[in-house]
């Protein structure tokens, strides 16, 4: 009898290598809500730099409040100095005295009613300049801060010029009008004027400031 071994080979069907393969999300879709969150929230930019445009004639507002802030300084101090500027001199005895008073000059008069006017002023417009900051797009409130600084450029110009003349007599005199220069005598007086004089004209140059940068936010709004 002749038998044959035959050999049965099972095959077994891999299944796991069958699973389909669990497609990975794309990286795109992983960062969008947080882009999407960081949009709604500025992205981490500053509340005055956001928004492009608008941000940067929100930038130019808060400028225009720390000017504000810086000129209410000068303004203030060429007032006080001017308004407190009184020396008295005795020659010889008690019974001869000369006294120097700002109010014995009218440039000086002026001078200080109009720094005192420029501080005022000053501290009235904090509250519009502040305005420009939450409201970029606010052209009225440009336009009127633009109109008063031109105003206060002017006036304080001119009050600083005319002071600027009378202590330039009290420090060097006039010999066509036989003027001799009162400083040598007094010398408080002179310094306290001759500051307040320097601290006006640096006001005025940061009020020509302000009316170039509202100048610049108006024409940038068009």
């Amino acid at each position: 009898m002749s038998s044959t071994n035959e050999a049965t080979v099972i095959h077994m069907d891999d299944t796991t290598s069958k699973a389909p393969a669990m497609a990975a999300p794309p990286s795109g879709a992983a960062t969008a809500p947080v882009q999407q969150q960081q949009r709604k929230s500025g992205g981490g930019v500053p509340f005055i730099l956001r928004s492009g445009a608008e941000g940067f004639r929100r930038c130019m507002a808060f400028v225009d409040l720390l000017l504000r802030v810086v000129a209410f300084g000068p303004t203030l101090a060429a007032a006080i100095s001017t308004g407190t500027s009184d020396e008295t001199l005795s020659v010889f005895t008690e019974f001869f005295q000369f006294r120097a008073r700002f109010d014995d000059f009218p440039a000086f008069t002026f001078f200080m009613v109009a720094n005192a006017v420029a501080a005022g002023y000053l501290v009235l417009s904090l509250p519009f300049s502040i305005v420009g900051i939450i409201r970029p797009k606010a052209t009225g409130v440009r336009l009127l801060l633009l109109v008063c600084d031109t105003v206060m450029v002017v006036l304080v110009t001119a009050a600083a010029s005319a002071a600027a003349a009378i202590v330039y007599v009290a420090h060097e005199g006039s010999r066509r009008a036989n003027w001799v220069p009162i400083c040598m005598q007094f010398h408080g007086f002179c310094q306290r004027t001759s500051g307040a004089v320097v601290a006006s004209f640096l006001a005025v140059l940061v009020f020509i400031l302000l009316v170039l940068l509202s100048a610049c936010a108006i024409r940038r709004q068009r």
